[in-house]
């Protein structure tokens, strides 16, 4: 169950950041998703270290 919980952690964080870059980029008028593509990489990159830190040390 905790993995599943992380799953939807990093779904929903990653979500949050696509809507925010769409969002952002559609508000500013920008041709080129600039935030989409950074704000997206940044929370996989995010979710990724915090899923490996979470995980127990053997």
């Amino acid at each position: 169950m905790k993995y599943s919980g992380l799953a939807f952690q990093m779904l929903g964080a990653i979500g949050l950041a696509v809507w925010a870059g769409w969002e952002l980029d559609q508000y500013l008028g920008l041709r080129f998703p600039a935030f989409l593509i950074v704000f997206t990489l940044m929370s996989v990159t995010a979710s990724i270290v915090l899923t490996i830190k979470s995980l127990p040390k053997e």
